[in-house]
């Protein structure tokens, strides 16, 4: 979401009282979080999924976002620096891009792991797959700095679309700690989606590679950028198409 797609709105904020503003503006800020964050979620429950023990899962979670909270927080800080600092976007521009293209081309190489999705045996020669990608054996340490950094880059959409709102520090640093509470609950529920839809991971990598896409699109060329509706029905689309097919059991045979 774009943050001038909010602007129009600015008029009526600017005659609200201080305790109406804050009514009306922190659940605001809090949707834009909320809306701006699919794919975040989506590809935090990726990487945490990796650890596969559910418990670590659920501390790397917490201690990513804790992290990413408190980069989130100084992003918010020094937002009038940070979000004109071009080598900052083109950073997060090409780690979305890297960690993108390095799921992609995990699944498109691993040709076992295509088999055993459809329901077919897989071949007891060959090493299972690793559906969660370069990150499946790592560390807690690598996988809670990877959350932290996938937030951050992810973060400035949402902070530039937040600071657009409202000048008020305060309120945009509330609606950002709601929204990395919210962002853990969702991560979580993700996990478990993850391992019931075959295509919800391929789907989420995607929708992080466009944001990537669209991040170098405003350095490099900005008059190409595509409008905001357009990047929501490809994300929409994508996450049709990710919750469209269920995993089928390797012991049960796929419907006809």
């Amino acid at each position: 979401m774009e943050a001038e797609s909010i602007q129009s709105i600015q008029p009526l904020l600017e005659q609200a009282d201080q305790w109406g503003e804050v009514l009306l503006l922190l659940p605001l800020l809090v949707a834009l979080e909320a809306v701006l964050s699919a794919d975040n979620a989506i590809a935090l429950a990726a990487i945490a999924r990796g650890l596969e023990d559910p418990a670590r899962q659920r501390q790397a979670l917490n201690l990513g976002l804790g992290l990413a909270l408190v980069f989130r927080l100084g992003l918010i800080v020094a937002a009038r620096w940070v979000l004109n600092f071009w080598p900052l976007q083109l950073a997060a521009a090409g780690y979305l891009l890297w960690l993108s293209g390095s799921h992609l081309v995990l699944v498109f190489s691993n040709p076992a792991e295509d088999s055993s999705a459809e329901g077919q045996d897989p071949d007891p020669a060959q090493p299972a797959p690793s559906p969660q990608g370069s990150l499946h054996h790592a560390g807690l340490g690598s996988v809670v700095l990877t959350l932290a950094l996938t937030d951050l880059a992810f973060s400035l959409d949402s902070v530039a679309a937040a600071v657009a709102v409202t000048d008020r520090l305060v309120l945009v640093m509330a609606g950002g700690v709601i929204g990395v509470i919210a962002l853990r609950l969702t991560a979580e529920l993700f996990i478990r989606w993850l391992a019931v839809y075959q295509h919800l991971e391929t789907a989420g990598y995607l929708a992080v590679g466009l944001v990537g896409i669209r991040l170098l699109l405003r350095l490099g060329l900005p008059q190409v950028v595509p409008p905001e509706w357009l990047l929501l029905l490809l994300v929409a689309g994508l996450f049709a198409w990710g919750f469209s097919v269920r995993q089928v059991p390797v012991d049960q045979p796929p419907v006809p």
